[in-house]
């Protein structure tokens, strides 16, 4: 049998200096291997997005975006000699579930990054989260502004990138006098349409009369009614438009409704914030030729890199009638924005890449750049396109060069004389620049009030 036996050698005395050192050498070794090892985990990227409900409509293919986006990263040979891994969670369309999904992503996943949300109230639920623990999120789509937070990049359009000069393309090439503002009802279209009347009114003259106002929920179906009183709006002497903030799958009725009554773009034309090529898809848009869009980007930008976007997609879904959309550019751009500070930053570390990202262009896909604001929004074109039988947009109108996005309006009393900056010393998100004070974080308040709506 054999036996351990204890060495009869002589054990090696260590002065405390050879002590120190011995435990000095262990301690770098042992450093290094952790090192190494951290070197072999993979940079979890967060997904939250809805997969079902009334969102799964938008929101599911801007998961499938990001997801290309990393596998065509680690094709690339990832981040810092590190693979990318894609932690998708489904909040289901349900607000109070993103900030738990949230939540879970940062704190039991401890993911480096989330891409994610479509409705404001769905990101002012979250906002509270990633500012708790220090999480970063991206967030892709539309949204009404009066909102800048250090751990929130904002790769959508503000109101000054979309809502104010759909409006002003109305008045000044459509000679539209009177509005519709049809929306769903949560925080993104009422702020939008609070922002927009206050510019009509007080930039236009238009007169309280000569603009509507109707909210219905998420999901809604029977539009007969709404749909009734905007012909009757229409029929009273003054060219009019509808502008939509309608979101997700209540678009299909609102859209079908109006083929119904016999709306077209002739007699009343739509201009949506919320309505691209995916939205589309299950429309018959034959009736809704002429009928308008805001945006950043669409499928049809004539442009080299844009075409090879189209084919990555095209090749990764297998789908040959698969299309693209504004909010799946603003992932690219950001998911590109995000990989690039990393690079800059050598780390993934969430403060460092808070200040190497501040300065950070990348290509768009309209054949131009955007460049990250201190603010934390970007440089965006803003484009206009009419709805096509194919269910394309041919795009009418442009502006000459990118627009930076504006946090806080101009056209809200409580916000005009607000900024925000990110960069040290001012570090702050609405910066009053009348009193020189900071307000600080309300997330938590925002978040609550959102809910409630």
């Amino acid at each position: 049998m054999n036996t351990l036996k204890r060495s009869t050698h002589p054990r090696p005395f260590l002065s405390s200096g050879r002590f120190a050192t011995a435990l000095l050498t262990t301690a770098i070794m042992s450093a290094s291997t952790q090192a190494i090892a951290q070197d072999d985990n993979p940079i979890k990227v967060g997904i939250l997005h809805s997969l079902s409900g009334t969102m799964a409509i938008s929101e599911t293919v801007l998961k499938d975006t990001v997801e290309m986006l990393i596998e065509q990263q680690n094709e690339a040979g990832g981040l810092l000699g590190r693979q990318l891994e894609a932690v998708v969670v489904d909040p289901a369309s349900n607000w109070p579930l993103f900030a738990e999904r949230a939540r879970e992503l940062l704190d039991q996943e401890e993911v480096d990054v989330i891409f994610g949300n479509w409705t404001s109230v769905s990101r002012k639920s979250v906002l509270p989260v990633v500012e708790e623990l220090n999480g970063l999120l991206f967030y892709p789509v539309q949204y009404e502004g009066e909102e800048s937070s250090e751990n929130v990049f904002y790769t959508g359009a503000a109101p000054n990138q979309q809502a104010i000069p759909a409006v002003e393309y109305l008045i000044n090439e459509v000679g539209i006098e009177r509005f519709a503002l049809v929306g769903t009802d949560y925080v993104y279209p009422r702020t939008t349409n609070r922002i927009l009347e206050a510019f009509l009114k007080d930039e236009h003259g238009i007169a309280d009369e000569d603009i509507m106002v109707n909210y219905t929920p998420f999901g809604h179906s029977d539009w007969q009614n709404i749909v009734a009183e905007i012909r009757r709006f229409g029929e009273e002497g003054k060219p009019t438009a509808v502008i939509s903030t309608v979101n997700g799958d209540a678009n299909v009725p609102f859209y079908t409704e109006l083929s119904n009554q016999g709306i077209d773009a002739a007699d009343i034309p739509v201009i949506a914030f919320s309505v691209g090529e995916q939205e589309l898809t299950g429309i018959d848009t034959g009736p809704l030729v002429g009928h308008l869009a805001a945006w950043n980007y669409f499928m049809s930008v004539d442009n080299d890199d844009n075409y090879d976007f189209i084919d990555a997609w095209i090749e990764y879904t297998g789908d040959n009638m698969a299309v693209t959309n504004d909010p799946m550019e603003a992932h690219y751009i950001g998911f590109n924005m995000w990989a690039e500070a990393v690079r800059k930053a050598g780390t993934t570390d969430v403060d460092t890449v808070k200040d190497a990202i501040i300065g950070v262009t990348v290509p768009n896909l309209s054949g131009g750049y955007a460049a990250m604001m201190p603010n934390h929004h970007i440089t965006k074109p803003v484009l206009i396109g009419e709805i096509q039988d194919n269910g394309q947009f041919d795009i009418v109108w442009q502006t000459p060069s990118t627009v930076a996005g504006d946090a806080w309006s101009d056209y809200l009393p409580g916000s005009r004389d607000l900024i925000a900056d990110w960069r040290k010393p001012m570090e702050c998100g609405n910066f009053n620049v009348v009193n020189g004070s900071c307000g600080g974080s309300t997330a938590a308040e925002e978040a609550e009030a959102a809910l409630a709506e």
